[in-house]
This record gives C-alpha cells, structure tokens and sequence, in this order.
C-alpha cells in the first residue's frame, strides 16, 4: 500500500469513529424525559419498629405509614453507612385531598406521612411513642434527571418548568384533573425535608414527590399546583393546565378554589432564599390576576372538613395564606410565614394595572357588571353575540368599575362579556340571555356570619342582604344542624324583585351553627332557594379601643391603642388591623385565653415603622367549640399637626388645617373653641382684639405650634 493509500485509510477509520460517536450523541439527545425518568421507582415496606432493615434497593425519598393514634419517627442510612438524625414522619399533617374526595379515601385507616429527600440510602429505621400496630415504610429512587429545562410559549411570566421536563409520570396518574369554578385565593407550603440539596437534585426531588403522593399515599397525581427550588425555578405540579383551576391536594379542605404552592425544604427557622421568595411572589402575581385576585385582599371561605375547620364553617383568609391558617400544621414553617404580607405586598405591584373581583349582578334583565381597578384609569365593558359581534358597549374612568346593561330586549341566545382597561388582563365570561321566559333566582350574603347577641349592641344581629330576580312570595327560616327549623323569620311574605334588607336577630337562639334558608316561589310555579351559614356564639364580649385616635410618634402623647374585650368560655383570639379592608398589622398572635377581662396595648406599628396617617379597624376574632365569631371597631392614626393661621384681629378669624380644639388666650383672657372641620373660624370677642395667642390640638393630642398676633395700638 502506497503512502497515500494508507494515509487516506486512516483517514476513512478515523472518519467512521467520529460519525459512531456523533450517532451515539445524537441518539442520546433523542431519548425522551420520560425515558430518561423511566429508571424512577416507588416500593413498600413493612417495617419492626425500633430495628433497622435493608430495603432491598437504593432509594432517594423515604416516608412512612402508620395504623393507630400514636407517632412515629425515623432515619435513614446513606451508601456511605453514615446515619441520618432522626427524623418526624409527618410533620404537615394536614397535606392532603379533601376527605370527602375519591383520592381523599385511597389510604382510609393509614396516617400518611411526608416524602423527605434523603438522598442515595439502603436503610430505614422506626421508633414509635403511643398506640401504633403496624409501620410500613415508602420509598422511592429518583435519581438526578439532567434534562434541559423547558418554558411553554402560552407562559407569560414567571418561567415555569413544565411536568415533562422534571420527568412526571404520567402513566401513572390515577384518575382526570378536576377543576374548580374559580380560584379565589393562594396557599404557600414547605415541603418539608433538606435545605440543602443541589440544582440538579431539584427536579429529581420534585419527582420523588409524585411518585410518593401517587404510588404510596394512593393520591390522583402530586399534591401541590406548583413547587418552587431555593434556587428561584417553578415547577408545574398536577396535571391539567398552569393557567386552570386545577383542585389540589395540598390543603385538606380547602383544596377547590385554592392554588398550592410548595417550596423545597423546612422554613421552620431557616430563612427562604431571596430567589425562591422572588419567584414565589411573581408567581402569585400572574396565577392570582389570571384569576382576577387582589394579592393583598381577603376571601371568606367555606371549609369543606379539616382538622381545624368542620365542614361548612366560614373561614376568612388572606388572599395570600399558609397552610396553617387551613390547618392544624406548621406549615409553612415560621421563617417563610413570616415573609408572606411582604410577598402579598410584592405580588400585588408586580404587573399592574390590574382588574380585581369581576361579578355580575342580575335584577329583571338588567345585568349590572362590576369591577375593581388596582389604580384609577379608563375602562370598558363590552357584550358580544355568539358571533363575536359587539351587541353593546358601556364605558367610563376611575377605580370603580359599574355598568348596567338591560337585556330585556335582547333575544335569548348565548352571549359573552369583556372587561377591559389598558395595559391589564381583561376579565372574560359567558352570559346567558333567556329571553321573555321568566326565571326566578335568589341571591343573599349575611353580615356578620357569626354574631354574639349578648345585648351590648355589638354585632347582636346579622343583616341578610337578598335579592330576587322576580317577585315571589319569600319564606326565610332559620335550621340547625339536624335540619330543624328553629326560628321563621319571614313567612311566605310577597316580595318584589331588586336588593332588600332583613335584620337577623339571635337572642332567641342557643350557640351554635345554623343555616339560614331563603325559599321563594311564584305563582307560575317557579320556585329557587339560597342557604347563608351563619354561627351564633356569646363568648366574645364587648370589644372597645381607646383612644378612638393615635398618634405614634413617640412623643407620649396617645402614642398606644388600648383594645379591650371579654371571653365568657375559653376560645383563642386573633387581632387584625385592616385599612380600607386590607390587611396591614398584626397587633397580636393568635392566643388561647380562659373566660375574663384583658386590656392589651399595641404601639401602632408595622414592622418598625408605625402606621400611616388614616382610618383603621381593628378586627379581633375568637373561636371556641362553636366557630369563630369577629367584632370590628374603627380608630384613627394621625401624626401630623394641626396648623393656625391668625387671619384677622379686628374681627377675629382663625384658619385651622384640620378638625381640633383650638386654645386661644384673647387679651389675656382664655377660651376655648371645637371646630369640627377644616375652616375658617369667627371668633366673637368683647372688643377689638389685641393680643391673641393660639393653640391647636388635634383628636389624636397632636397640638400645633403656638401662633401669636399684637395689632398696634392707634
């Protein structure tokens, strides 16, 4: 072989190796997550508490399921033979499906505990306190998954990383996503576990989850609608749509209408990264306006049974919640339920503007659309045919959105509208248009829903607000929780159509739940019904605050707000401070107290800084073996000043900036005078006014500087 043939062999040889090296990478870049995945597993064992014993196999996340009333902890042993410390086997109790639902009764007579990540291990060992007759150990291998994350194109903001690339399973989800009419608020988890994991660990964690919540508790497919990395990456959870209102199972009853969110790791003390609380804020931010949800407003839900909440008792929430305030956990520990007002704050400047609270009021075809706008700016309502053609159209500025449109000239057909205002998400829904066929609806909200009618003319009563779509004859009782009728209010009374008004009094009722019943009919036949919960309790006494209006400013004057109240049976108490029905400050935790008297003084502050200058309410809450029943009581903040100005002394007119008790000393004589608003004031003398010297001090005891005028003799 010539030296140009054998150069040219080898160059063939080495052309061939380079094209089977280029063919195997192509081949592995063509092997599919969930093929990638496919060497995931999930297994089960029986386990002698107090002994250690060999899984059989390597596994990464480990939890446990118990029989009976006592608990259990447990560890791990690593490849490297170092034990793991011990380690609760659930410490949130209260993840989970509805009790009621199908997967709510997939592991009936098991205590089901949490998946930890406890990396590559071989052993498993139990210990137990109480009453426990079986032990049986789940564990799953989830080995690391480098697959490239991807961002579907439908994600507006923040990125999230879609089930296929964290490598879900989907052959193994056990039954179709159910979703809920709306989502109307957001409740944030930790999912327990190491804080310490890597980046590439994450994905493979977020999989071990599923694998755990779905082949070991028995459960749909994973538990949460998203989970978040300390790293700041969002990871779609169940299966059926980031942007739908998919029903979870991270929150036993409160999982319709909620969106679950979970980090990565245990918050009890440690502080959430920068990152994650970032991504978790922008996160709210989008999923809630999807929803049209206000982050920083509040939402009464029904509890649909949890340890914490019977069944049908209404809780209210912040729209930005923890698991905690659901349920009887921890979660999400007190390092990141501390951050959650400041994520709220976050979330709701992140996108503006914003359209809140969409709804629509019907009254004998006049269909009333109203809204609420982030900040004040032009907007439009508009109702198109099933064609897309615009039928009608209402416009108008401000922050408040309120149009009517009559449609009882409209032909009954399928219409939709739209909300819109520049720059936010409009607000879309279907309207359904029946035409000259009458129907009969009955709509009613109670206020309050829980009531103490213990005669000190504070919240001894509930006002039913109600409407009927038509006129009927109305019957409203009141039944108690074995469906009896104890109390008729209004008994088949002739009613016209529109709003009305009826005070709900329970000084004839004993404490307790109860449900309020609406039943109208007409004499055509058409008959509608509405139920309103509502709970009776007198443990809660008089709330009262003194004084009506602080200032803390530290300058010893009406610096602290006194809040005073009584209990007549043990029950905890929560203390809320809201400002135009937001929540900003937490005077005081939620406490356990027995039956007494308690005078508490809070110092008027946010954080470290006190609150600014405006109208509050306190609202304190107390919940006993009845339900939790609220008194709210308005006060005052204001540190400014009030400002004088001497106008004229020949007839004595003084300016004053605000309402106060103006002190004068007029030609050394001293008076005083209430102006009960900003004004110029006349003030009479005995003769012509020489020397005048004047002080202004406000309701909250802030005084002006003095101001003094001598008008010159001759």
């Amino acid at each position: 072989m010539t030296g140009a043939a054998a150069t040219l062999a080898r160059i063939r040889r080495l052309a061939a190796i380079l094209a089977a090296i280029l063919a195997a990478l192509a081949a592995a870049a063509a092997v599919s997550p969930s093929a990638l995945a496919s060497s995931a597993t999930a297994g089960s064992l029986e386990l002698e508490p107090g002994r250690s014993q060999a899984a059989g196999k390597r596994f990464t996340v480990a939890g446990v399921h118990w029989r009976g009333k006592g608990s259990v902890v447990f560890r791990t042993r690593s490849l490297s033979g170092r034990w793991s410390a011990w380690r609760p086997a659930a410490p949130e109790d209260e993840d989970g499906p509805d009790s009621r639902s199908r997967e709510g009764k997939a592991r009936s007579g098991w205590r089901i505990g949490n998946p930890w990540w406890v990396g590559p291990s071989d052993r498993i060992e139990t210990r137990t306190t109480g009453t426990v007759s079986r032990v049986r150990a789940h564990l799953v291998w989830s080995p690391e998954v480098r697959v490239p994350f991807r961002v579907p194109a439908a994600t507006v903001a923040p990125p999230i990383v879609p089930r296929a690339s964290w490598g879900a399973s989907e052959s193994i989800r056990r039954g179709p996503p159910v979703y809920a009419s709306s989502v109307r608020f957001s409740l944030v988890h930790h999912t327990a576990g190491t804080n310490s994991y890597t980046r590439a660990q994450a994905p493979a964690i977020v999989k071990g989850i599923q694998l755990f919540h779905v082949q070991s508790n028995g459960w749909n497919d994973i538990g949460y609608n998203f989970l978040v990395d300390r790293f700041g990456t969002i990871y779609e959870g169940r299966f059926g749509g980031v942007d739908k209102n998919v029903v979870g199972a991270h929150a036993r009853g409160f999982n319709t209408g909620s969106v679950g969110i979970a980090l990565l790791g245990t918050y009890g003390s440690a502080q959430p990264s920068q990152a994650a609380q970032d991504a978790i804020a922008k996160l709210i931010a989008w999923r809630l306006d999807v929803a049209h949800v206000d982050p920083a407003g509040m939402s009464t839900v029904i509890s649909s049974g949890s340890e914490r909440f019977a069944n049908g008792v209404p809780v209210l929430l912040r729209n930005v919640s923890g698991h905690r305030d659901t349920g009887a956990t921890s979660c999400p520990g007190n390092a990141l339920y501390g951050k959650l007002n400041a994520l709220a704050s976050a979330s709701s400047s992140i996108g503006l503007p914003k359209i809140y609270e969409p709804r629509i009021e019907e009254s004998e075809g006049i269909h009333r659309f109203r809204a609420r706008l982030s900040a004040a700016a032009p907007w439009t309502v508009t109702i198109a045919n099933a064609a897309g053609l615009e039928v009608a159209r209402g416009a108008g500025s401000g922050r408040l959105i309120d149009w009517s449109w009559d449609a009882t000239l409209a032909p009954a057909a399928r219409y939709s509208w739209t909300i819109s205002s520049v720059g936010a998400r409009p607000a879309t829904g279907p309207l359904r248009i029946q035409g000259t066929s009458a129907t009969l609806r009955v709509e009613a909200s109670a206020t309050p829903v829980g009531i103490t009618p213990n005669g000190d003319r504070q919240n001894d009563s509930a006002t039913l607000d109600y409407r009927l779509s038509t006129p009927a004859n109305l019957t409203v009782e009141i039944v108690d929780s074995s469906l009896q009728v104890v109390s008729t209010v209004v008994d088949r009374v002739w009613t016209g159509a529109g709003p009305r008004k009826l005070t709900i009094g329970g000084a004839s009722l004993p404490d307790g739940r109860y449900t309020i019943v609406l039943r109208a009919r007409t004499p055509l036949g058409l008959e509608a019904t509405r139920t309103v919960p509502l709970t009776v309790s007198r443990t809660l006494g008089l709330v009262s605050l003194a004084p009506p209006a602080i200032s803390p400013n530290g300058d010893g004057r009406s610096d602290r707000l006194e809040i005073r109240f009584s209990l007549t049976a043990p029950a905890t108490v929560r203390v809320r401070v809201l400002r135009e029905g937001r929540w900003v400050a937490t005077p005081f935790v939620p406490t356990p107290y027995g039956p007494g008297t308690y005078r508490f003084r809070w110092d008027g502050r946010r954080g470290a800084a006190p609150i600014r200058d405006g109208s509050y309410s306190v609202v304190l809450e107390s919940t006993d073996l009845v339900g939790t029943v609220a008194a709210e009581v308005p006060f005052t903040s204001d540190v400014t000043a009030p400002t004088v100005e001497i106008l004229d002394t020949r007839k004595l007119r003084v300016r004053v900036s605000e309402p106060a008790t103006l002190f004068l000393r007029i030609n050394g004589v001293r008076s005083v005078r209430q102006v009960r608003k900003a004004a110029v004031v006349n003030v009479p003398t005995d003769g012509p006014a020489t020397r005048v010297r004047v002080v202004a001090r406000d309701a909250a005891g802030n005084r002006s500087a003095p101001v003094l005028k001598v008008r010159k003799q001759g």
